[in-house]
């Protein structure tokens, strides 16, 4: 797992229930605006219709490193937390780290503990999304450079 990711995952994993949704919350107010570039694509191609709240993901490949924009309201703050986790733990990093994240990352955090099932469920959602995005990114890199210029549709 990412440095950064694992780093993250060791504080909520450790943190008393209390305190992990605390963080969770900080998480979500930490979650960086989505650039303007990416602004305009805010659409059903880019949403994660799993979640009940509107989750819009964007990944662009920076080399060999990705990096991981995303949309979340503040009025969803778990969701939205989730997914600022997920910005912040593995942007930067290679295809392959965000590849190789483990499927029960949810449950690692111990926000099955705090949050209901369907949010549980919904953000396992989100990063399978995620994977699958990273995924048509690296074959949209290797079928051309024309491939490269727009977001990589969700």
């Amino acid at each position: 797992m990412a440095t950064e990711l694992d780093a993250i995952v060791s504080e909520l994993s450790e943190a008393d229930k209390h305190e992990r949704m605390e963080l969770l919350i900080e998480f979500a107010k930490s979650l960086p605006p989505l650039p303007e570039h990416l602004a305009e694509h805010k659409d059903v191609a880019h949403r994660v219709e799993e979640c009940q709240a509107p989750v819009f993901l964007f990944v662009e490949l920076e080399g060999d490193r990705v990096a991981i924009h995303a949309d979340v309201p503040i009025e969803a703050p778990t969701v939205r937390g989730f997914v600022s986790i997920l910005v912040g733990g593995l942007t930067g990093s290679t295809a392959e780290d965000v590849l190789s994240v483990p499927v029960d990352l949810v449950e690692r955090c111990g926000l099955p503990e705090i949050l209901g099932m369907l949010r549980v469920r919904n953000l396992g959602a989100v990063l399978r999304r995620l994977k699958a995005e990273v995924t048509k990114a690296l074959i949209a890199r290797a079928s051309g450079p024309e491939s490269i210029s727009a977001p990589s549709p969700l």
